[in-house]
């Protein structure tokens, strides 16, 4: 099946991507050789981290974004958590804060949760995913709070939802699993065999699924998925006949779903609608040079005045360079442009390890992009985007009153109103405002 050629009215039509001059690459980096499909790379607005080549694995580089923990797998069956201070490193680290002993075969992938604070999944070769709980004084941990075996053979991808209630994973069997994380159950399995995928990834509150992998003609193919029935697939798109890996990032803010190949140096983008056909393609940012892997920064760490929408590290190994690349809506006006940038997601995490284990679910915390603004305390649950415009009703959150627009409803009628709120946003005290967790935002 193909993506629809009708054209369709959409601000982000003409976004392109800026690569970072030289001088602001970060060259010299000596970036790992592994064969595993993996990104390699993990960003915040301080510090960027890169899986080095090392003869027994498990090195990396820390590397200040201008010239705070941070997770490290390595060859070995331990995941260590490193801390990494703001100040710039003034000698060695050797020790790392914690070690996780659980898994007996290499690790090959970890996931903080997206809400709750000190709560990471770990994967492994022993075809374990693995739930710990970091919430303690002891620095060496070796047993997870829960274990998860449903696979038979090695998990490739993990993805939470939103409120981090749902866990999907994808293995090598090619199969597409949604498990209940606590209570380690499979709610659904798909096994379509026209599409084996290796990537997977929940599209913000859509409640729905994409995953990349290979079609039967050995195509690399992009899938979309309803999740509540995973039988069969609401769309397959067959992109090129490469055999490199597609990373799927997916931008719940504004609703953008970018594919990044690997070996190759193409980012193609789509938008993604609720209703039919789902799938807008957008454009396609090229370069000559192929990445390994690829970070991303978080949305506080954008340049909201260059009208900033999303920044990939791309990882250059044939140059040991790292070079940034902007995606840029074209816009003439240097003032915040609020239909682009509605509330995100805080660094602050929603729950603690204890209640999200106890079966509590809260979105993430939200808040504005707006230089100056905070974090806003309600949790509101945004259903899934409709095509006409509407608000949201959230004066049973906090005691708030009025109405807000969606996040994906930044119609021009609505912005004076949203001003208003951000103005009330922009008020709330800093003993409001929760505390930063060093586990839940990767190593910040």
């Amino acid at each position: 099946m193909s993506w629809n050629l009708q054209y369709r009215t959409s601000k982000f039509r003409h976004v392109y991507g800026r690569p970072a001059s030289k001088e602001k690459c970060y060259d010299c980096v000596p970036i790992t050789h592994n064969v595993h499909d993996n990104q390699f790379c993990a960003v915040n607005p301080h510090f960027i981290a890169v899986v080095t080549e090392c003869a027994c694995g498990g090195a990396f580089v820390v590397i200040p974004i201008h010239q705070e923990s941070h997770k490290d797998p390595s060859c070995a069956i331990q995941v260590k958590i490193w801390e990494i201070p703001k100040p710039l490193l003034t000698k060695t680290i050797t020790s790392p804060k914690k070690e996780l002993l659980g898994h007996v075969r290499r690790v090959g992938l970890i996931e903080w949760h997206p809400t709750a604070n000190n709560i990471l999944f770990s994967s492994g070769y022993d075809y374990k995913i693995m739930i710990w709980n970091l919430d303690t004084t002891k620095t060496v941990i070796s047993n997870p709070v829960k274990i998860l075996s449903p696979h038979r053979d090695v998990v490739l991808s993990m993805s939470f939802n939103t409120d981090g209630s749902l866990l999907a994973t994808a293995c090598r069997d090619r199969k597409i699993r949604l498990i209940d994380p606590r209570a380690g159950t499979v709610l659904q399995e798909a096994s379509y065999n026209a599409h084996k995928a290796n990537k997977v990834l929940f599209l913000g509150n859509m409640k729905k699924l994409i995953s990349t992998g290979i079609s039967r003609w050995n195509n690399r193919q992009i899938a979309l998925w309803d999740q509540d029935d995973l039988s069969v697939p609401l769309l397959e798109e067959d992109l090129d006949g490469s055999s490199g890996i597609l990373f799927p990032f997916y931008d719940s803010d504004t609703h953008m779903l970018y594919v990044v190949g690997k070996g190759d140096g193409n980012i193609r983008y789509y938008e993604i609608s609720p209703e039919k056909p789902y799938l807008y393609y957008l454009m396609e940012y090229r370069s000559h040079l192929p990445q390994k892997g690829m970070g991303m920064m978080p949305k506080r760490g954008l340049e909201v005045s260059a009208c900033e929408i999303f920044r990939f590290y791309k990882l250059i190994p044939t140059k040991s360079l790292i070079e940034p690349i902007s995606m840029i809506v074209p816009r003439r006006s240097e003032s915040y442009q609020e239909d682009i940038y509605p509330l995100t997601t805080a660094a602050q995490p929603a729950l603690t390890a204890q209640e999200w284990l106890n079966g509590v679910n809260k979105g993430p915390l939200l808040v504005s992009l707006r230089p100056g603004s905070g974090v806003v305390n309600s949790l509101p649950q945004f259903p899934e985007p409709e095509p006409l415009a509407k608000t949201a009703d959230l004066s049973q959150h906090q005691g708030w009153g009025g109405r807000m627009p969606l996040e994906d409803m930044q119609e021009p009628n609505e912005i004076e109103h949203r001003r208003k709120l951000l103005r009330v946003e922009e008020k709330l005290t800093k003993n409001e405002q929760m505390c930063l967790s060093s586990s839940f935002d990767i190593f910040e």
